[in-house]
């Protein structure tokens, strides 16, 4: 699960959106539009990073309209600790872009 999760978030472009999203709802479900609002971030680019996320097992949702809750898989669930370790590795940063997660931790965004 770590080599698949680096993979996932550290290894592509947005990797960061991904684990921002992964962040917000390890806290409750949210729609994609919640998510949005939550993240700052554009509605379709919400729905792009989620059906990565979906088709990796990481989300599961409660069906496909718009307001469709997206949870944390269980497989997520059982493996967030890795995501922790995971994300303390890649929020660091040689510039001075920050971001916030849900708990207000300023969060670096990493450029490799």
């Amino acid at each position: 699960m770590r080599k698949f999760l680096w993979k996932l978030l550290a290894g592509t472009k947005g990797g960061l959106n991904r684990a921002r999203i992964i962040d917000e709802l390890k806290n409750r479900p949210y729609n994609a539009n919640q998510l949005a609002e939550r993240l700052s971030l554009n509605y379709k680019t919400i729905k792009y990073h989620i059906e990565v996320l979906e088709k990796n097992n990481i989300v599961t949702s409660t069906g496909k309209g718009y307001g469709a809750l997206y949870f944390l898989s269980d497989k997520m669930e059982k493996n967030f600790d890795i995501f922790l370790e995971i994300w303390d590795e890649f929020r660091v940063s040689s510039n001075n872009n920050v971001y916030y997660l849900a708990n207000n931790v300023p969060v670096e965004v990493a450029h490799h």
